[in-house]
């Protein structure tokens, strides 16, 4: 192999940029997405395969939607299978939703398949993206808007305030609106425990594993819990007091559809 000339080590691969240029266009950005996705119709609190998937569906029938994720990486736990191994698994019928996304997996049991974690991921985020879903990560949920007995937002910080002792700073939050929200924060249930707060619904929280019965229920329970509130995935299994099913995902991409669903269907309601 012949050795680099000293021109071509002195050859320039990349275009001059200078770096308060790159500092701009990300602050740009990120603004243009603030401002325009600080009113959505639909905002999405955590973007787990719930969440993720209800994401996709509402924008491909054309809403605006903004997802909140509290973490630096979108997917929750769905990069993981169980026991910190990742391979994912899903039941029949949901691999139909893996077709729809062209993920690869494979037959290991009658009804069961599995793929890895972060392919099925992955092409979930990217699924998401490409249907024009806004995402604003490192943003934790601090409350809801509640206007006229219906929720019409939420309060939102950034994550790392959480972290920052009270007697050293104290960073206000902002509020960020849409026709209808879907708590898919998976185990917290974030938003539905704020309404527990205040005596507006009941939270029951989560049974012991009984994967048949409890893929079926959450998948039968996604709806609204208060008016404008839907609850998606573990947050259905959670509030209602259903069976876990652990490192199996099918009725979390259900559930995802059927929030999808049952929030355009009310959107449609409010006539707006």
């Amino acid at each position: 192999m012949q050795e680099a000339t000293s021109a071509q080590k002195d050859e320039k691969i990349f275009t001059d940029v200078r770096e308060v240029d790159i500092t701009r266009a990300i602050a740009a950005e990120f603004n243009s997405v603030f401002m325009d996705r600080a009113e959505s119709d639909v905002i999405i609190i955590g973007a787990g395969p719930a969440g993720l998937t209800a994401s996709r569906e509402l924008s491909n029938m054309g809403f605006k939607v903004l997802v909140i994720e509290q973490n630096n990486y979108l997917g929750g736990g769905y990069w993981l299978g169980g026991y910190m191994m990742n391979p994912v698994t899903v039941r029949e019928p949901a691999q139909k939703v893996w077709d729809e996304l062209g993920i690869p997996y494979k037959k290991v049991g009658e009804g069961l398949y599995l793929t890895p974690g972060p392919h099925a991921v992955s092409k979930l985020i990217a699924g998401a993206c490409d249907a024009g879903v806004k995402f604003l990560n490192l943003t934790k949920f601090d409350d809801l808007v509640l206007k006229d007995g219906r929720v019409a937002g939420i309060v939102v910080n950034w994550m790392p305030v959480s972290a920052l002792p009270r007697n050293i700073t104290c960073v206000d939050p902002v509020a960020l609106e849409a026709k209808m929200i879907i708590d898919a924060s998976g185990h917290d249930s974030v938003a539905v425990k704020r309404l527990v707060d205040r005596g507006l619904v009941e939270w029951k929280g989560m049974n012991p594993m009984y994967v048949a019965e409890g893929e079926d229920a959450v998948v039968r329970k996604t709806g609204e819990i208060f008016p404008g509130l839907v609850i998606a995935g573990m947050s259905v299994t959670e509030t209602h007091g259903l069976a876990r099913m652990g490192p199996t995902f099918g009725s979390m991409l259900f559930s995802g559809k059927r929030a999808a669903e049952i929030t355009a269907a009310k959107i449609k309601e409010l006539g707006t």
